[in-house]
Parts: C-alpha cells; sequence; structure tokens
C-alpha cells in the first residue's frame, strides 16, 4: 500500500469511528478504538511508542510517546481537544523530526464534523 492509500484507510477507520462514538469521549478512547479497527484491517499499528531524544552526547530514554505508528512509518496523534493550535501541529512536527518519519496525522475527534479535525503532515 501507498502511503496515500494508507492514510486514506487511516481516515475512513476514524471517521466510521466518530460516526459511531461521536465527539466528547477521552482521547485514550478513541486510540484504543482506532488501534482496534487498523489491527482488524491487517494494518501494522503500534501504540505508545516510545522514542528516546538524543541531545549532542546525553540520550532520554524518556523522550515521547507517540500515540500510534502505521506501518513504521506514519505518526498518528490524537487529540479531543476544543481545537487544534499551532502547538499540535508543532508537537506532530517534532515527533516526525525525532522519530525520523516524514508523514503524520493530527486527528482531533472533538468535533462535529471529524474531517474539520484532521492535518495531514509532511515533512522533508
Amino acid at each position: 500500500m501507498t502511503n496515500n492509500e494508507i492514510t486514506r484507510k487511516i481516515i475512513g477507520l476514524a471517521i466510521k469511528i466518530h460516526q459511531t462514538l461521536g465527539p466528547g469521549l477521552l482521547e485514550s478512547v478513541y486510540q484504543q478504538c482506532l488501534f482496534y479497527e487498523l489491527r482488524n484491517a491487517n494494518i501494522k499499528v503500534e501504540k505508545e511508542v516510545l522514542v528516546p531524544i538524543t541531545y549532542e552526547n546525553m540520550k532520554f530514554e524518556t523522550g515521547f510517546r507517540m500515540d500510534l505508528l502505521v506501518e513504521n512509518k506514519i505518526v498518528i496523534e490524537l487529540k479531543a481537544v476544543e481545537s487544534i493550535h499551532e502547538k499540535h501541529i508543532s508537537q506532530i512536527l517534532t515527533y516526525l523530526k525525532l522519530s525520523n518519519n516524514k508523514i503524520g496525522l493530527l486527528i482531533n475527534f472533538n468535533e462535529k464534523y471529524l474531517k474539520n479535525g484532521i492535518k495531514r503532515v509532511i515533512i522533508d
């Protein structure tokens, strides 16, 4: 599957979850549901993936945790907030950089229409 096909599948499954559950739940609920749906679709997915931070000669094992990593190349950051802010976009950009991945999806489930809460982020 191409990156575009994978991201389309992820978005489709997220929309399915949102249509079923609606907005207003905790981020962890949406994370579990999306993890479940991706695995059912035979798409490789890991959750709470620890990514260490290296600065000069120091390595911090407790860097950050990606919500979901799909096919070892697409970072998914889930939110259940009033609205997406620049800090959320900065967060996923940092996650992409530190994990050496190029594509991320920022999905805010706390929207009336989920399509309004999805941002695709790409770095070169």
